[in-house]
């Protein structure tokens, strides 16, 4: 999902301790998405329009996020805001609720082994 990609990169980038040290081909985060459809309501609203009519929720997402950091940073605070960031900015431009959405952290990036190849770092 492009809109969920977008917007966990953009959350990460405020971040700047930890982009300093990811690669940036490896700044896109990966997303695994299942998406379902929203049952049809059948009940009408005040003014007799159709719940169909009315604006309402597209469908329900359950997401996956996979993410590279810098390291040293706060893991915790960069997955957090990706989290929120990405059910806020889905439910407002697309209309869908997320009811599930994991943040993982697929790498982590150290400045000592940026430079070092695959080197580990003791």
């Amino acid at each position: 999902m492009k809109i969920a990609s977008h917007v966990a990169r953009e959350a990460l980038s405020r971040f700047p301790e930890s982009v300093g040290h990811v690669p940036p081909g490896r700044r896109t985060p990966h997303v695994t998405t299942s998406v379902r459809r929203a049952p049809e309501r059948q009940t009408a609203g005040r003014d007799g329009e159709s719940a169909a009519g009315r604006q309402a929720a597209v469908g329900e997402a359950r997401l996956r996020i996979t993410v590279e950091l810098g390291c040293p940073s706060d893991i915790g605070a960069q997955c957090a805001a990706v989290r929120r960031e990405v059910t806020e900015r889905l439910r407002t431009w697309s209309g869908m609720d997320v009811s599930h959405l994991v943040v993982s952290v697929g790498r982590l990036h150290s400045a000592h082994t940026r430079h070092a190849g695959e080197e580990r770092v003791r």
